[in-house]
């Protein structure tokens, strides 16, 4: 257990009230990020969310709004404590316009969590198609990069923030036919402990591994047998305490949910 959790785990005992936070989370769409967005927001904190589907964000949307009635019913958009849209983290000027528009939105996030990711299809490297090993890079790697290099001077600016990457026990170690996947959650891992040290004073940058969680990404690596493991919804509530518990003591540090 970090410090941070356990200054959490001592704040609840004393039943002292969490202070709500604005969590970024990009990849909201399904999967982990959906269910922790939906997490965060069943304990009153503030959700910036972005993902590429816009459908799949219009149902995020109005499964939050169901959490908040009051807002829903609202005339004035700025009601609602959440704002959720439609961006491409492997895009740079599509996440330079996120960041302009949470500025506008006055929803500067006290936590960031890089959590948008994809995964290449089982294969040898050789067999590994370029566009699809693009892809991943783009996705997992720079889409990291994107958010951190837009994200953080406004975090630098308001002197507090903890970044989250999300990356993998394949960061850590590797397996065979997901040579994509290792690569960019090794560069994760690697990325998150240089900037750790770029860091003014205030803010933290941590590498987080999920552990193993049934998402389609796990299917598509595990196949039927990703049902024997946890799903995102079971996932999420340890992994918002955890999160919600990181403090700047904890930075650099490669952390498992």
């Amino acid at each position: 257990m970090t410090v941070g959790a356990t200054k959490l785990h001592l704040a609840a005992a004393m039943g002292v009230p969490m202070q709500k936070k604005t969590v970024l989370i990009t990849g909201v769409s399904r999967g982990l990020g959906r269910a922790l967005a939906l997490e965060l927001a069943r304990r009153g904190h503030s959700v910036i969310g972005c993902a590429r589907s816009p459908d799949k964000i219009r149902s995020l949307q109005s499964d939050l709004a169901s959490l908040n009635p009051a807002a829903a019913s609202s005339s004035s958009s700025s009601a609602s404590p959440h704002l959720i849209t439609t961006a491409d983290v492997r895009s740079d000027s599509s996440i330079k316009e996120l960041a302009k528009h949470v500025v506008e939105s006055k929803l500067i996030p006290d936590i960031i969590v890089n959590n948008a990711g994809t995964i290449n299809q089982n294969n040898k490297i050789w067999d590994i198609p370029a566009e699809e090993f693009d892809m991943v890079i783009d996705t997992n790697l720079k889409g990291t990069a994107n958010i951190l290099r837009h994200f953080l001077p406004l975090l630098i600016e308001k002197k507090h923030g903890i970044i989250v990457n999300m990356s993998s026990g394949w960061g850590r170690s590797a397996s065979a036919e997901v040579s994509a996947y290792c690569a960019t959650k090794w560069a994760v891992e690697g990325l998150t402990r240089s900037v750790a040290k770029e860091l003014p004073p205030g803010l933290a940058v941590i590498a987080l591994s999920p552990g193993v969680v049934n998402t389609d990404m796990l299917t598509s690596c595990f196949g039927s047998s990703a049902s024997l493991y946890q799903t995102p919804e079971s996932w999420a509530p340890r992994a918002a305490t955890m999160i919600l518990s990181l403090t700047t003591e904890d930075n650099g540090a490669s952390l498992t949910v």
